[in-house]
Protein backbone atom coordinates (compact mmCIF):
# COMPACT_ATOMS: atom_id res chain seq x y z
CA UNK A 1 0.00 0.00 0.00
CA UNK A 2 0.51 3.74 -0.41
CA UNK A 3 2.18 5.92 2.25
CA UNK A 4 4.49 8.90 2.81
CA UNK A 5 7.54 8.34 4.81
CA UNK A 6 10.84 10.37 5.83
CA UNK A 7 14.46 9.23 6.30
CA UNK A 8 15.93 11.49 8.84
CA UNK A 9 19.64 9.40 8.05
CA UNK A 10 19.32 10.56 4.32
CA UNK A 11 17.17 13.10 4.89
CA UNK A 12 14.66 11.93 2.59
CA UNK A 13 10.99 12.23 1.81
CA UNK A 14 9.63 9.43 -0.37
CA UNK A 15 6.16 7.76 -1.66
CA UNK A 16 6.76 3.92 -0.76
CA UNK A 17 5.05 0.73 -1.13
CA UNK A 18 4.35 -0.42 3.00
CA UNK A 19 3.27 -3.78 4.09
CA UNK A 20 -0.62 -3.73 4.80
CA UNK A 21 -1.27 -4.09 8.70
CA UNK A 22 -2.84 -6.58 10.06
CA UNK A 23 -5.05 -7.54 13.45
CA UNK A 24 -2.93 -8.41 16.27
CA UNK A 25 -4.60 -8.12 19.44
CA UNK A 26 -8.50 -8.96 19.70
CA UNK A 27 -8.84 -5.18 20.78
CA UNK A 28 -7.40 -4.22 17.28
CA UNK A 29 -9.37 -2.37 14.55
CA UNK A 30 -8.27 -1.82 10.87
CA UNK A 31 -9.32 1.65 8.69
CA UNK A 32 -9.64 2.32 5.63
CA UNK A 33 -7.72 5.57 5.59
CA UNK A 34 -9.88 8.29 3.69
CA UNK A 35 -8.70 12.12 4.68
CA UNK A 36 -5.22 13.34 6.44
CA UNK A 37 -4.55 16.96 7.04
CA UNK A 38 -1.66 18.24 6.54
CA UNK A 39 -0.08 20.48 8.86
CA UNK A 40 3.29 22.82 10.01
CA UNK A 41 3.99 19.62 12.19
CA UNK A 42 4.04 17.35 8.76
CA UNK A 43 6.16 19.94 6.93
CA UNK A 44 8.52 20.27 9.72
CA UNK A 45 9.52 16.71 9.83
CA UNK A 46 9.75 16.68 6.08
CA UNK A 47 12.45 19.60 7.09
CA UNK A 48 14.24 16.80 9.16
CA UNK A 49 13.58 19.44 12.87
CA UNK A 50 12.30 16.32 14.69
CA UNK A 51 10.89 13.06 13.97
CA UNK A 52 11.65 9.66 15.20
CA UNK A 53 11.22 6.42 13.52
CA UNK A 54 10.28 3.18 15.45
CA UNK A 55 12.77 1.05 16.39
CA UNK A 56 14.30 -0.79 14.15
CA UNK A 57 13.06 1.21 11.04
CA UNK A 58 14.72 3.57 8.83
CA UNK A 59 11.65 5.91 8.17
CA UNK A 60 8.28 6.81 9.86
CA UNK A 61 5.60 7.28 8.17
CA UNK A 62 3.84 10.60 8.79
CA UNK A 63 0.27 12.14 9.03
CA UNK A 64 -1.51 12.47 12.62
CA UNK A 65 -4.70 14.37 11.31
CA UNK A 66 -6.69 11.68 10.34
CA UNK A 67 -10.13 10.35 9.43
CA UNK A 68 -10.74 6.48 8.45
CA UNK A 69 -13.31 3.84 8.28
CA UNK A 70 -13.52 1.18 10.05
CA UNK A 71 -13.08 -2.27 7.33
CA UNK A 72 -12.07 -4.84 10.16
CA UNK A 73 -12.56 -5.21 13.79
CA UNK A 74 -10.91 -8.03 16.07
CA UNK A 75 -12.96 -10.57 18.78
CA UNK A 76 -13.51 -8.25 21.53
CA UNK A 77 -14.39 -4.82 19.92
CA UNK A 78 -16.73 -2.74 21.31
CA UNK A 79 -16.28 0.94 20.59
CA UNK A 80 -16.38 0.88 16.98
CA UNK A 81 -18.22 -1.21 14.07
CA UNK A 82 -17.48 -1.98 10.45
CA UNK A 83 -18.54 1.33 8.47
CA UNK A 84 -18.05 4.24 11.42
CA UNK A 85 -16.39 6.74 10.69
CA UNK A 86 -13.29 7.38 13.40
CA UNK A 87 -10.78 10.20 14.23
CA UNK A 88 -7.71 8.01 16.37
CA UNK A 89 -5.83 9.78 18.95
CA UNK A 90 -1.87 10.48 18.19
CA UNK A 91 0.12 10.06 21.95
CA UNK A 92 0.22 6.40 22.83
CA UNK A 93 1.12 6.46 27.08
CA UNK A 94 4.64 5.75 28.23
CA UNK A 95 5.29 2.41 30.12
CA UNK A 96 6.67 3.75 33.52
CA UNK A 97 4.77 2.45 36.39
CA UNK A 98 5.05 5.52 38.05
CA UNK A 99 3.58 7.89 35.68
CA UNK A 100 0.09 8.81 36.76
CA UNK A 101 -1.14 10.49 33.63
CA UNK A 102 -0.30 7.31 31.49
CA UNK A 103 -1.52 5.03 34.00
CA UNK A 104 -4.93 7.14 34.27
CA UNK A 105 -5.49 7.64 30.41
CA UNK A 106 -4.58 10.80 30.45
CA UNK A 107 -0.76 10.21 28.45
CA UNK A 108 -1.30 14.23 27.17
CA UNK A 109 0.39 14.95 30.55
CA UNK A 110 2.87 12.29 30.61
CA UNK A 111 5.47 13.14 33.25
CA UNK A 112 7.96 10.96 31.64
CA UNK A 113 7.98 12.01 28.11
CA UNK A 114 8.74 8.98 26.86
CA UNK A 115 5.17 8.65 24.75
CA UNK A 116 5.30 7.90 21.57
CA UNK A 117 3.01 9.55 18.47
CA UNK A 118 2.05 8.41 15.70
CA UNK A 119 3.42 10.10 12.68
CA UNK A 120 6.00 12.11 14.94
CA UNK A 121 7.59 10.05 17.39
CA UNK A 122 8.12 6.16 17.18
CA UNK A 123 5.21 5.39 15.56
CA UNK A 124 3.88 5.05 12.31
CA UNK A 125 1.24 7.91 11.24
CA UNK A 126 -1.83 7.89 9.21
CA UNK A 127 -0.72 9.24 5.63
CA UNK A 128 -0.94 5.51 3.99
CA UNK A 129 -4.26 3.67 2.94
CA UNK A 130 -4.94 1.80 5.72
CA UNK A 131 -3.88 1.29 9.34
CA UNK A 132 -4.29 -0.89 12.01
CA UNK A 133 -4.59 0.13 16.23
CA UNK A 134 -6.39 -0.29 19.00
CA UNK A 135 -10.03 0.34 19.41
CA UNK A 136 -9.33 2.30 22.89
CA UNK A 137 -7.89 5.09 20.47
CA UNK A 138 -10.96 5.48 18.07
CA UNK A 139 -13.31 8.12 18.37
CA UNK A 140 -16.28 7.97 16.04
CA UNK A 141 -17.77 10.73 13.82
CA UNK A 142 -21.24 10.96 12.93
CA UNK A 143 -21.34 10.30 9.11
CA UNK A 144 -23.06 13.82 8.90
CA UNK A 145 -19.19 15.21 9.15
CA UNK A 146 -17.59 13.27 6.84
CA UNK A 147 -16.69 16.18 4.49
CA UNK A 148 -15.04 18.24 7.73
CA UNK A 149 -13.86 14.68 10.16
CA UNK A 150 -10.46 15.63 9.69
CA UNK A 151 -10.74 18.86 10.94
CA UNK A 152 -11.14 16.76 14.76
CA UNK A 153 -7.22 16.34 15.51
CA UNK A 154 -6.64 20.04 15.02
CA UNK A 155 -9.70 21.17 16.98
CA UNK A 156 -8.75 18.95 19.91
CA UNK A 157 -6.05 21.37 20.28
CA UNK A 158 -8.43 24.54 21.90
CA UNK A 159 -10.66 22.00 22.86
CA UNK A 160 -8.15 20.80 25.20
CA UNK A 161 -7.11 24.72 26.20
CA UNK A 162 -10.49 26.04 26.59
CA UNK A 163 -10.63 23.02 29.21
CA UNK A 164 -7.88 24.28 31.21
CA UNK A 165 -9.08 27.77 31.04
CA UNK A 166 -12.22 26.51 32.83
CA UNK A 167 -10.16 25.10 35.76
CA UNK A 168 -8.06 28.28 35.90
CA UNK A 169 -11.28 30.87 36.26
CA UNK A 170 -12.95 28.71 38.63
CA UNK A 171 -10.79 30.79 40.65
CA UNK A 172 -13.23 33.93 39.81
CA UNK A 173 -16.65 32.41 41.17
CA UNK A 174 -17.61 36.04 40.93
CA UNK A 175 -16.65 36.48 37.51
CA UNK A 176 -18.98 36.32 34.44
CA UNK A 177 -19.63 32.38 34.16
CA UNK A 178 -19.20 31.38 30.45
CA UNK A 179 -21.70 28.46 29.65
CA UNK A 180 -20.00 26.18 27.18
CA UNK A 181 -21.88 25.75 23.88
CA UNK A 182 -23.58 29.35 24.50
CA UNK A 183 -23.18 32.60 23.12
CA UNK A 184 -24.63 35.98 23.43
CA UNK A 185 -23.77 38.78 26.05
CA UNK A 186 -19.95 38.10 26.79
CA UNK A 187 -18.10 39.30 29.48
CA UNK A 188 -15.01 37.69 28.20
CA UNK A 189 -12.67 39.20 25.67
CA UNK A 190 -10.23 36.89 24.00
CA UNK A 191 -7.63 37.09 21.50
CA UNK A 192 -6.14 34.25 19.11
CA UNK A 193 -2.79 34.92 17.77
CA UNK A 194 -2.50 33.60 14.29
CA UNK A 195 -5.41 32.37 11.25
CA UNK A 196 -3.86 29.71 10.27
CA UNK A 197 -5.91 26.43 11.14
CA UNK A 198 -5.23 25.99 14.69
CA UNK A 199 -5.81 29.63 15.29
CA UNK A 200 -9.33 29.92 13.32
CA UNK A 201 -10.35 26.84 14.83
CA UNK A 202 -9.35 28.38 17.94
CA UNK A 203 -11.29 31.45 17.32
CA UNK A 204 -14.34 29.04 16.25
CA UNK A 205 -14.20 27.03 19.61
CA UNK A 206 -13.71 30.47 21.92
CA UNK A 207 -16.84 32.43 20.00
CA UNK A 208 -18.92 29.25 20.22
CA UNK A 209 -18.34 29.73 24.01
CA UNK A 210 -19.10 32.97 24.42
CA UNK A 211 -15.93 34.82 24.19
CA UNK A 212 -15.78 38.01 22.75
CA UNK A 213 -13.22 36.73 19.90
CA UNK A 214 -10.74 38.81 17.93
CA UNK A 215 -8.19 37.05 15.69
CA UNK A 216 -4.85 38.74 15.41
CA UNK A 217 -3.14 38.33 11.95
CA UNK A 218 -0.98 39.35 9.18
CA UNK A 219 -3.19 39.96 6.44
CA UNK A 220 -6.14 42.06 5.66
CA UNK A 221 -9.75 41.40 6.79
CA UNK A 222 -11.18 40.78 3.18
CA UNK A 223 -8.68 38.44 2.84
CA UNK A 224 -10.39 34.46 2.98
CA UNK A 225 -9.34 33.91 6.09
CA UNK A 226 -10.17 37.59 7.18
CA UNK A 227 -14.16 36.36 5.47
CA UNK A 228 -13.86 33.38 8.03
CA UNK A 229 -12.90 35.59 11.08
CA UNK A 230 -16.01 38.11 9.82
CA UNK A 231 -18.02 35.19 9.56
CA UNK A 232 -18.25 33.37 13.14
CA UNK A 233 -19.21 37.05 14.50
CA UNK A 234 -15.39 37.34 15.62
CA UNK A 235 -13.14 40.82 15.04
CA UNK A 236 -9.78 40.33 12.57
CA UNK A 237 -7.20 42.60 13.51
CA UNK A 238 -4.26 43.15 11.30
CA UNK A 239 -1.02 43.13 12.26
CA UNK A 240 0.56 45.43 9.62
CA UNK A 241 -1.84 48.72 10.97
CA UNK A 242 -2.30 47.52 14.60
CA UNK A 243 0.68 47.31 16.65
CA UNK A 244 1.21 44.83 19.58
CA UNK A 245 1.50 47.74 22.12
CA UNK A 246 -1.83 49.25 20.63
CA UNK A 247 -3.74 46.20 20.91
CA UNK A 248 -5.26 46.39 24.43
CA UNK A 249 -6.10 50.26 23.10
CA UNK A 250 -8.12 48.68 20.37
CA UNK A 251 -10.26 45.85 21.56
CA UNK A 252 -10.22 46.51 25.54
CA UNK A 253 -8.63 44.76 28.53
CA UNK A 254 -7.57 40.95 27.21
CA UNK A 255 -9.03 38.15 29.43
CA UNK A 256 -7.57 35.39 26.97
CA UNK A 257 -4.62 34.80 24.93
CA UNK A 258 -4.77 31.58 22.68
CA UNK A 259 -1.38 31.97 21.20
CA UNK A 260 -1.32 29.82 17.58
CA UNK A 261 1.67 31.15 15.97
CA UNK A 262 4.91 29.82 16.99
CA UNK A 263 6.49 32.94 17.01
CA UNK A 264 7.88 33.77 20.19
CA UNK A 265 8.90 37.27 20.01
CA UNK A 266 5.20 38.55 19.02
CA UNK A 267 3.65 35.56 21.75
CA UNK A 268 5.61 37.48 24.57
CA UNK A 269 5.35 40.86 23.40
CA UNK A 270 1.53 39.97 23.52
CA UNK A 271 1.56 38.47 27.23
CA UNK A 272 3.18 42.06 28.26
CA UNK A 273 -0.60 43.38 27.57
CA UNK A 274 -2.50 40.79 29.33
CA UNK A 275 -5.22 41.66 31.50
CA UNK A 276 -5.78 41.62 35.03
CA UNK A 277 -6.68 37.79 36.15
CA UNK A 278 -6.15 37.25 32.35
CA UNK A 279 -4.83 33.70 30.93
CA UNK A 280 -1.87 33.12 28.71
CA UNK A 281 -2.27 29.45 26.56
CA UNK A 282 0.80 28.64 24.35
CA UNK A 283 0.46 25.97 21.82
CA UNK A 284 3.22 26.63 19.26
CA UNK A 285 6.14 25.19 19.28
CA UNK A 286 8.91 27.64 17.91
CA UNK A 287 11.47 26.35 15.91
CA UNK A 288 15.38 27.07 17.21
CA UNK A 289 16.21 29.86 16.46
CA UNK A 290 18.10 33.03 17.60
CA UNK A 291 17.86 34.20 21.04
CA UNK A 292 14.89 37.28 21.53
CA UNK A 293 15.22 39.82 23.79
CA UNK A 294 12.43 40.48 26.54
CA UNK A 295 11.04 42.34 29.67
CA UNK A 296 11.40 39.74 31.68
CA UNK A 297 11.17 42.28 34.74
CA UNK A 298 7.33 43.67 33.13
CA UNK A 299 6.17 39.87 32.45
CA UNK A 300 7.23 38.62 35.95
CA UNK A 301 5.62 41.94 37.57
CA UNK A 302 2.64 41.65 35.59
CA UNK A 303 2.23 38.02 36.28
CA UNK A 304 2.36 38.37 40.16
CA UNK A 305 0.19 41.83 40.89
CA UNK A 306 -2.11 40.86 38.36
CA UNK A 307 -2.89 37.55 39.01
CA UNK A 308 -1.90 36.42 35.56
CA UNK A 309 -1.91 32.42 34.59
CA UNK A 310 0.53 31.37 31.64
CA UNK A 311 -0.08 27.62 30.71
CA UNK A 312 1.18 25.66 27.21
CA UNK A 313 -0.96 22.75 26.02
CA UNK A 314 -0.49 20.47 23.59
CA UNK A 315 -2.17 16.62 22.57
CA UNK A 316 -5.44 16.05 23.77
CA UNK A 317 -7.55 13.40 25.57
CA UNK A 318 -10.49 11.44 24.63
CA UNK A 319 -12.59 14.08 26.68
CA UNK A 320 -11.17 16.38 23.89
CA UNK A 321 -11.64 14.42 21.06
CA UNK A 322 -15.51 14.17 22.32
CA UNK A 323 -15.78 17.72 22.67
CA UNK A 324 -14.13 18.66 18.80
CA UNK A 325 -16.68 16.17 17.71
CA UNK A 326 -19.71 17.96 19.20
CA UNK A 327 -18.11 21.40 18.43
CA UNK A 328 -17.63 20.41 14.43
CA UNK A 329 -21.27 19.86 14.85
CA UNK A 330 -22.46 23.03 16.12
CA UNK A 331 -19.97 24.90 13.51
CA UNK A 332 -21.62 23.30 10.78
CA UNK A 333 -25.27 24.57 12.31
CA UNK A 334 -23.87 28.07 13.05
CA UNK A 335 -21.32 28.81 10.30
CA UNK A 336 -21.69 26.28 7.54
CA UNK A 337 -19.27 28.64 5.09
CA UNK A 338 -16.97 29.37 7.43
CA UNK A 339 -16.59 25.81 8.37
CA UNK A 340 -15.92 24.94 4.63
CA UNK A 341 -13.57 27.39 3.57
CA UNK A 342 -10.80 26.04 6.04
CA UNK A 343 -10.84 23.25 3.54
CA UNK A 344 -9.12 24.66 1.04
CA UNK A 345 -8.12 21.82 -1.52
CA UNK A 346 -7.71 18.29 -1.62
CA UNK A 347 -4.74 16.54 -3.08
CA UNK A 348 -4.22 12.52 -4.00
CA UNK A 349 -1.65 10.69 -1.97
CA UNK A 350 0.49 11.14 -5.43
CA UNK A 351 0.64 14.54 -4.80
CA UNK A 352 2.33 14.45 -1.61
CA UNK A 353 5.32 16.63 -2.34
CA UNK A 354 3.65 19.46 -3.68
CA UNK A 355 1.94 19.69 -0.40
CA UNK A 356 4.64 18.90 2.35
CA UNK A 357 7.55 20.59 0.34
CA UNK A 358 6.15 23.47 -1.92
CA UNK A 359 2.31 24.35 -0.33
CA UNK A 360 1.17 27.31 -1.61
CA UNK A 361 0.90 30.24 1.47
CA UNK A 362 -2.45 31.28 0.82
CA UNK A 363 -4.30 27.63 1.71
CA UNK A 364 -5.49 27.21 4.96
CA UNK A 365 -5.61 23.30 5.60
CA UNK A 366 -5.47 21.40 2.77
CA UNK A 367 -5.44 17.35 2.70
CA UNK A 368 -4.54 14.20 1.40
CA UNK A 369 -7.19 12.56 0.29
CA UNK A 370 -6.61 8.67 -0.07
CA UNK A 371 -10.37 6.58 -0.54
Amino acid sequence: MKAVAVYPRTREVKLIDAPEPRLASPTDVRLRMLEVGICGTDKELCTFKYGTPPAGTDHLVIGHESLGEVVEVGSAVSRVKVGDLVVTMVRRPCEHEDCLACRAGRQDFCYSGDYTERGIKERHGFMTESVVDDERYMNVVPRALRDVGVLVEPLTIAEKALAQIRQVQQRLPWACPITPGKSGGSCHRAVVLGAGPVGLLGAMALAANGFDTYVYSRGGADSPRGGVVRDIGATFVGAESVTVDALPGKIGAIDVVYEATGASTLAFDVLAGLGTNGVFVFTGVPGRRAPVEIDTDLLMRNLVLKNQVVLGSVNASRPDFEAAIADLAVFRERWPRALAALLTGRFPIDAYAGQLLNAPADAIKNVIALS
